[in-house]
């Protein structure tokens, strides 16, 4: 190990270059749907060692002494984001003819940018590096601000956190209860980072000790958690129909598809329920299901309270068009919650909007350069302001998310909201067969566990499920299948063995713990030095 080591260590140039894009495309297949989390313990191992060799020359001064490992940093961000969301660009080649010459852009451009953060973070880190287990808290405490950073700078964009590939079954998912998702991120580098230590003796036994002695506790918390939850016996179900048309996104705004389109829903939401299955009390369709504005299709709104029955209540994902104090029209991507009488009874405008995607960022500046967001053919979408329950009817309340909203850690605070449901509706049909959609679900499923509320998901062309306040999955349809999802979901909040103090708060105490002591180990080695 000290050999391999030691060549890492001395490669320049672009041999180093091409190692930590390497050692960064390791990574992404720890996070799903590879979920193979001992890839994470080979990539992080050779950052360190690369950031090891990451020494400027002796004349440079103050920060440009950090030049080198901000750019293995960034090297090891480009790989790692290039091989985990190179999907992206799928959502282009839906209007080929429009946005085919801009797939670089999002395969190559979006890795490029994001790349900045773990660029960051290396150089931050290498500010407190020394040569035993101190680099490695350093390394974790930058990698989860890193993290911390891309989750609320530019609107945020915490897709595929390195915490994730520590959480891939809802076994190892329930410590995102107690730590958080940057008490999680910083744990993870940390362990994941410990391998490097066999290149040397010093703090071995400790760096092994530490590991596993984190690992154990991840999992045996997980599985103390879960031995105790089960689906509560008693506990109140609502019953739920989640529909899956999966249509395809080039026909999805086609006026010579759209009755068809809305047809293919009715008929799903009418389809009779399986013999040991529960009327539903909600039905859920997925996002802008709704193929045209209500205001152009008052018919709509009638056949909708024919399809739904006098005790339910249906919730679909639609565009609402709203006159704008200029005189023009502003758009909003919504939900509605519409009861038998096809009367709209509460609804909901999403307030995180997607970049490029439902909206064009500097929109007066880059439009002079030809961008324009995927969703041009109303002029984009308008955000929302707040988010708040949903009435479901007879006393239930439900929080919504509409697509990528439900990416965002602590979006949905354990205890800080009445709501007794997590609502995602989505469509993830932009992006096809391709990793991404099981990256989104994953997401899904720790906003669960982070919150304790079950979940209820609907998506276009999957992935459509159930998921309890543990992160397990009650039921759920398959990518691209056709049909309904018929469950009764359990309203009991997952509670057991949760501390009193917030998981944010622990999971900033965690890196500040071992920030402070990455920096006095630097500070004893640097005693040692002189």
């Amino acid at each position: 190990m000290e050999r391999l080591a030691g060549k890492i260590i001395l490669l320049s140039g672009a041999g180093r270059a091409l190692a930590a894009m390497a050692a960064g495309a390791i990574a992404s297949l720890s996070q799903a749907p590879f979920d193979f989390p001992l890839a994470a313990f080979v990539a992080f191992p050779l950052l360190v060692w690369l950031l090891d060799g990451a020494v400027a020359a002796p004349e440079r001064r103050g920060l440009r002494r950090l030049v080198p490992a901000f750019l293995v940093g960034w090297m090891f961000g480009f790989g790692y984001f290039l091989a985990g969301l190179w999907w992206t660009g799928n959502a282009l080649l839906v209007e080929a003819d429009l946005f085919a010459w801009a797939l670089p852009l999002a395969i190559i451009g979006l890795p490029a940018v994001l790349a900045f953060f773990y660029a960051i973070a290396a150089a931050l880190a290498k500010i407190a590096w020394s040569d035993d287990i101190g680099r490695i808290a350093a390394l974790a405490v930058a990698f989860a601000l890193a993290e911390w950073l891309r989750s609320i700078l530019f609107s945020g964009f915490p897709w595929n956190a390195i915490g994730y590939a520590a959480m891939p079954v809802p076994l190892a998912m329930q410590s995102i209860a107690v730590a958080g998702a940057t008490g999680i991120n910083v744990l993870a580098v940390f362990v994941f980072s410990l391998p490097a230590l066999l290149a040397g003796r010093e703090h071995l036994k400790l760096g092994a000790a530490l590991g596993i002695g984190l690992v154990a506790l991840h999992l045996g918390y997980g599985a103390l958690r879960l031995s105790q939850a089960g689906l509560t016996d008693g506990a109140q179900n609502i019953a739920v129909r989640v529909i899956q048309p999966s249509i395809l996104q080039s026909q999805k705004w086609d006026m010579a598809e759209r009755d068809r389109i809305f047809q293919a829903h009715l008929d799903l939401t009418t389809r009779p329920a399986e013999q040991d299955a529960a009327a539903p009390d909600v039905i859920i369709w997925p996002e802008t299901s709704v193929p045209f504005l209500f205001g152009d299709r008052p018919d709509a709104l009638a056949a909708l309270g024919a399809a739904v029955g006098d005790d339910q209540r249906l919730l679909a994902g639609i565009v609402r068009a709203q006159a704008a104090a200029d005189g023009g029209t502003d758009y909003y991507n919504s939900i509605v919650v519409i009861d038998g009488t096809g009367e709209i009874v509460d609804a909901f405008d999403k307030v995180r909007l997607v970049p490029f995607g439902e909206y064009l960022p500097f929109q007066e500046f880059l439009s002079r350069f030809g961008l324009r967001q995927l969703a041009q053919n109303i002029g984009g979408f308008s955000a929302g302001t707040t988010r708040r329950p949903l009435d479901l009817g007879g006393g239930m309340t439900g929080l919504p998310f509409i697509c990528y909203e439900v990416i965002f850690p602590g979006i949905a605070p354990r205890g800080g909201t009445d709501a007794r449901l997590l609502i995602n509706v989505t469509n993830d049909a932009w992006f096809g067969d391709t990793p991404g959609p099981h990256q989104h679900f994953r997401q899904a499923q720790l906003r669960a566990v982070e919150s304790g509320l079950p979940l209820a998901r609907a998506a276009n062309n999957g992935i459509s499920a159930a998921v309890d306040g543990y992160g397990r999955v009650i039921d759920g349809l398959a990518l691209d299948a056709v049909g309904v999802l018929d469950v009764a979901i359990p309203l009991a909040e997952a509670d057991t063995l949760l501390p009193p103090l917030r998981p944010g708060l622990i999971g900033w105490g965690l890196l500040l713990a071992l920030g402070i002591a990455a920096i006095a180990n630097n500070l004893r080695s640097r005693d040692r030095v002189n």
